[in-house]
Formats: C-alpha cells, structure tokens, sequence
C-alpha cells in the first residue's frame, strides 16, 4: 500500500517489536508472520525492534533467540537491530531519550502528566474497573495533583511514570481494512503510560 501526498511517497512499513523476557509463542509468531506477509505483499518494508526497555526482565541471550527463531520461520527482517536501517537504532533502550524529550513536550503542553501511583494501587484501580463493567480504567488520580505534591512524590524519591491525557467526550473514527469503518468514544479510553517509572 503506497500513498501518495504531495510530493512525498508513504512506503509500507510494519514492525514486529518482541520483547526479549522470554520465548517467543505462538501469539508473537502470528504477528510476525502477518506483518512479514502484509509487508512483502505491499512491496514494503519489515521492520524488527526489540522491546527491550524493561531491564530487569530483558535478557540479552532471548535477543539471540529471537533471531533464530525468526529465521526458523523463514522470516527475513529489512530493517533491525542486527542489520540496522535508515530508521535506526531498532532497540527501544537506545531511544529512551528521543522517548525521554517528547515526554517532556507533552508535559510542557498538557497533553501528559506525571503519575506516582504504587502497583498496588493501580492493581485496586483494574479491580474496581473491572467490578463496574469497565477495562483497565486509570481514574486519573494523579492527574489531579498538586505541583506541591508531585514535589513531594519526588523528594521521597519515587519516580513517576509519564501517562498520556486522552482527551475527553471526542469521537475517533477510521477505516479499517479489514473490519471496515471503526468507532469509539475516548471516554471510554484509559490514560496509557507512555513513559515508565
């Protein structure tokens, strides 16, 4: 799928971005294998980038794995970690901060704010969503804080987690090649953590 606007080609690119704190299953080979067919089937690019931004689970030998068991499906990447591209580095590690730098602009415009709440808590938040019929609903609790208390979290040394502030009461609508016109209300999104504690 090329479109073109301007005077500017969009060439298809699609990823597959494994996490390197375990095997690969079954779900991952899906995924991979559908992206690598849509990729080639387009004349775009397959792109490989490695999640690995958790470091205390990412483990450098399941990267190794990765390739193998990549290339075991018969999975030839264009673009990644091992081979690079002109999109490099294709390890989230090593763009934590390009990450860092637009986290801070979303902060600096509103668009994201800083969130100190424990796993426990967020734990409690998933349970009452979840006895109300909703999913994984974030209830915006530190949205709401104080810039004395941010202060505070972070003097106590605990470090936030940058959450995006989805807009309220808009519509978002698109089209889908494969289920068609595609709608939902953004109340019914959660704020996602687009930067980690």
């Amino acid at each position: 799928m090329k479109a073109e606007r301007n005077d500017l080609i969009m060439e298809t690119r699609v990823r597959f971005a494994p996490s390197p704190t375990g095997h690969l299953h079954i779900g991952n080979a899906r995924t991979a294998i559908i992206n690598w067919l849509f990729a080639k089937k387009s004349g775009g690019k397959f792109i490989l980038r490695v999640e690995d931004t958790d470091p205390e689970r990412s483990v450098e030998t399941y990267i190794d794995q990765i390739y193998e068991d990549m290339k075991w499906l018969g999975l030839q990447w264009d673009e990644g970690p091992d081979i690079g591209g002109p999109c490099g580095t294709y390890r989230q590690s090593e763009r934590l901060d390009i990450y860092q730098k637009y986290s801070q602009k979303l902060l600096a415009e509103g668009k994201a704010y800083e969130c100190f709440c424990t796993p426990a808590e967020l734990e409690q938040m998933r349970k009452e969503s979840h006895d109300r019929g909703q999913t994984g609903f974030y209830n915006r609790k530190c949205f709401h804080l104080s810039d004395t208390e941010r202060r505070q979290f972070k003097a106590r040394g605990i470090k936030p987690a940058i959450r995006f502030l989805t807009p309220d009461e808009q519509r978002v609508a698109f089209q889908d090649l494969v289920r068609g016109e595609i709608h939902f209300e953004t109340d019914n999104l959660s704020d996602f953590v687009i930067m980690r504690s």
